[in-house]
């Protein structure tokens, strides 16, 4: 029997216990900043916000022979702060490759696998990669980093300053105020890494077969170093993981390289008529209305460059206006193939730069990719605002700057290549195509929080992953992806800083990005979560925000308390493990005779019979034997109804209302689902009912549902219909960790095995065929 009155769907706080963890739905402004008038409460830049500015002239030469670059920069500096600067801070980043590096110095050491010898129980061998072993070597072995030969001011007046590892300081001969601007220049030089065997964001690949270099270059000059009202200087060192925290502005590049070389770089060129062929320039002006990409550089105008040798120098003019950073790409061997895109009415040209070695890959798909993800990003973000957009191959796997990226999956050497890698292609330039967005444009500081860049460009790389093509292979997105990575022990919270994440991918990139897709086909819903990401985003356009900007944001866009969301997902390691314990069915009692006592008649009879029941039913029974020991209880039917029930019965009948009486006739089934959160962290309840007469329904309890409770929680459905089999998460929306306990009843987990046969090695003697001979027969006395 249930009193209508007394359920409850969860269990009140006053009855938990005392080991209750912390509040899951704490509220996050014990850890936000306050806000302020830099920064307002609502996540949107405050009435007096202010960013610094650093414009650049550089005028740099590449020595193909020496592998070296050499460059002069002037930069222009503009103290909007309210602030008044003493000295400021550059960033050296081409020092992390000095042998004496920090990144290099304070490295792990590799794991050695061991792999014991066959035979030997006392001997064990241990494996590593060649290439890790080739890295540490060419490590020891190169003279990496900047050489800083001058700094001046605007009159060529020396400037002290002080090479902090990757930063350097320079002292002002007087105080920069609030308002003014400095000028000053820098010469240097470095060699360039090898990217092949050391590793990094940039540097060169070596071609055997031609003998021909492809360059990229980036982090390439001393960068100003960012000042802002979180921070002050954002100047920690490079370690290597966390990348760059920069500052907006102008750019005006020479480059001077081999004549026979192609260069592509953020911004536009300058003087095409100096440095392509009129063939080229008629070509390149071609593919700016094209439907399809066009070449710019044929492919057998990049195999005759390949064979010649330079005759001189040319020089590349690029502009670029109001971005971070600069990079570009030198070679003799490249291809580059180009197309007009119009983004919202602002004219794009999407181009990619490749070698022969990345055909047929490389023109079918990579310029496409760059046009789709502009349209993608475009639609859940800003217009793309800039004039280009550029994809080079060479030797960095992917790296983003603005307008140009570096990405690196090539076909095999006879032009065949995997899924794997016609799929790993698109979405490299997906994902650094996509990053113009998320860094470039809405400039976070990545140097300090990786995921507010490459969490949200992951998510909208998955997004523009699916609407390339049907079940399109994404390998970051999806719940179910993510669900190995959260239930280990290796993690550090998403709100980690950059330098210390442990499994860099997969907390940086994967949870964040996956994250998001929860909250948005989840928690909010995709109405709710665009709009509140397009205003995070365009609030932040050209700006620098910082994790509690996006939070704040995304709340005051969407009107909904997300901290229980941001609180599980990025300031803790918990992971979704929801269990349904247990589902109890209560039927309402009608308190009529004839309807409950013949239930509970059909209720006992349905009841199994014990073994011993079973077994003793045949046995003779002494009052068989001997009658007069029956009695009144030997025939005495307990569910036989009576007239003093059916009085009692219309007694009660006539205290109640029509409602109650109503009530009483609904014929309701009342289940109490018990659910038990094992993992930590909270989230919406969806489920599945599966009824007896074979059709479905789907209900979604919002996480609110463990505010009072976070570890344990009941919830009451009250149906008319026969539950069958209830499953929690049914449409792996929610990454929980463990299937097993989503269902009841509890269904079996379903797993593949296979046979195989035991191999066996062969022994010394065997590999060296050395058959032992026999003994000959022993002698006769």
């Amino acid at each position: 029997m249930v009193c209508l009155l007394c359920l409850s769907t969860s269990v009140p706080a006053a009855a938990q216990s005392k080991t209750q963890p912390s509040d899951k739905f704490r509220q996050l402004e014990e850890e936000l900043p306050t806000p302020n008038d830099y920064r307002a409460a609502s996540g949107a830049p405050g009435h007096r916000y202010w960013q610094q500015r650093a414009d650049y002239t550089i005028e740099a030469e590449l020595d193909d022979a020496g592998r070296r670059l050499t460059a002069r920069e002037t930069v222009t500096y503009h103290n909007n702060s309210p602030d008044t600067l003493n000295y400021l801070w550059l960033q050296l980043d081409q020092n992390i490759f000095a042998r004496e590096s920090e990144a290099n110095v304070t490295q792990a050491a590799p794991t050695f696998t061991p792999t014991p010898q066959p035979g030997d129980e006392y001997t064990e061998s241990h494996r590593v990669p060649f290439a890790t072993i080739d890295r540490l070597l060419s490590q020891e072995a190169f003279e990496g980093g900047h050489r800083i030969t001058a700094v001046r001011d605007a009159r060529g007046n020396p400037l002290r300053y002080t090479v902090v590892r990757t930063m350097m300081r320079i002292d002002l001969p007087t105080p920069l105020a609030t308002g003014q601007s400095t000028t000053f220049s820098v010469d240097w030089n470095f060699l360039i890494n090898d990217a092949k065997a050391l590793g990094g964001r940039s540097g060169y690949e070596f071609f055997p077969r031609d003998g021909n270099y492809i360059y990229e270059i980036a982090q390439w000059f001393p960068r100003m170093a960012a000042y802002n009202d979180v921070s002050g200087w954002q100047h920690k060192q490079f370690l290597g993981s966390g990348e760059f925290t920069l500052e907006f502005g102008n750019y005006r590049v020479r480059l001077t390289v081999p004549d026979d070389h192609v260069v592509t770089a953020t911004g536009v060129l300058q003087n095409p008529q100096e440095v392509l062929t009129p063939a080229q320039r008629q070509r390149l002006k071609q593919a700016e209305t094209a439907r399809e990409p066009v070449f710019v550089v044929t492919p057998q105008e990049a195999r005759a460059n390949e064979s010649s040798k330079p005759k001189g120098k040319k020089t590349w003019v690029y502009h670029a206006d109001n971005v971070r950073d600069f990079a570009f790409a030198s070679s003799r061997k490249f291809i580059w193939d180009a197309q007009g895109h119009n983004v919202e009415g602002n004219k794009v040209m999407a181009m990619s730069l490749y070698p022969v070695e990345g055909e047929p890959l490389w023109s079918r798909y990579s310029t496409h990719a760059i046009v789709h993800t502009l349209n993608v990003y475009s639609r859940y973000s800003f217009n793309y605002p800039y004039p280009v957009a550029i994809s080079v191959n060479g030797p960095v796997g992917g790296m983003e700057y603005p307008m140009i990226c570096f990405n690196g999956p090539r076909p095999e050497p006879d032009g065949t290549y995997t899924a794997r890698t016609k799929y790993g292609l698109i979405s490299v330039v997906i994902h650094e195509v996509g990053h113009n967005y998320f860094p470039m444009i809405v400039n976070s500081d990545e140097r300090q929080w990786t995921w507010l860049d490459e969490g949200l460009n992951s998510f909208l790389q998955f997004i523009a992953e699916q609407e390339w093509e049907t079940n399109y292979p994404s390998r970051r997105g999806e719940p179910q992806n993510i669900v190995e990575y959260m239930a280990s022990e290796a993690q550090v919270p998403v709100m980690t800083n950059s330098e210390s994440v442990l499994q860099f991918g997969a907390n940086s990139y994967g949870k964040p990005a996956t994250a998001l897709n929860i909250l948005r086909e989840t928690v909010l819903g995709r109405d709710l979560f665009d709009f509140a990401f397009r205003e995070y985003s365009r609030r932040w356009k050209f700006k620098r925000p910082m994790p509690a900007d996006f939070f704040r944001t995304m709340e005051d866009a969407s009107g909904v308390d997300l901290d229980w969301f941001w609180r599980g997902w990025f300031y803790t390691t918990d992971h979704v493990d929801i269990s349904i314990d247990n589902v109890r069915l209560y039927a309402l009692d009608t308190r009529d005779p004839e309807r409950e006592k013949a239930a509970r008649r059909r209720e006992r009879e349905e009841r199994p019979r014990t073994l011993s029941q079973q077994r003793n039913a045949p046995l003779p029974k002494r009052v068989d034997e001997f009658p007069t020991l029956k009695d009144f209880y030997n025939t005495y039917d307990e569910f036989a109804v009576t007239e003093r029930d059916r009085e009692e019965y219309q007694k009660f009948l006539s205290t109640l209302n029509e409602r109650e009486r109503e009530l009483l006739r609904t014929g309701m089934n009342f289940y109490v689902l018990e659910f038990k959160n094992l993992g930590g962290l909270v989230m919406p309840l969806i489920l599945r009912l599966d009824y007896a007469d074979g059709t479905t329904e789907e209900l979604r309890i919002p996480a609110e549902v463990w505010r009072y409770n976070n570890s344990a929680v009941s919830k009451l459905l009250m149906r008319k219909k026969e539950i069958a089999s209830i499953t929690l998460d049914p449409h792996l929306e929610t990454a929980d960790t463990d299937l097993s306990n989503n269902s009841f009843p509890r269904r079996p987990v379903k797993n593949r095995f296979q046979l195989f046969k035991e191999r066996t090695r062969p022994n010394p003697m065997q590999q060296q065929d050395r058959k032992p001979q026999a003994p000959e027969a022993p002698k006769n006395p």
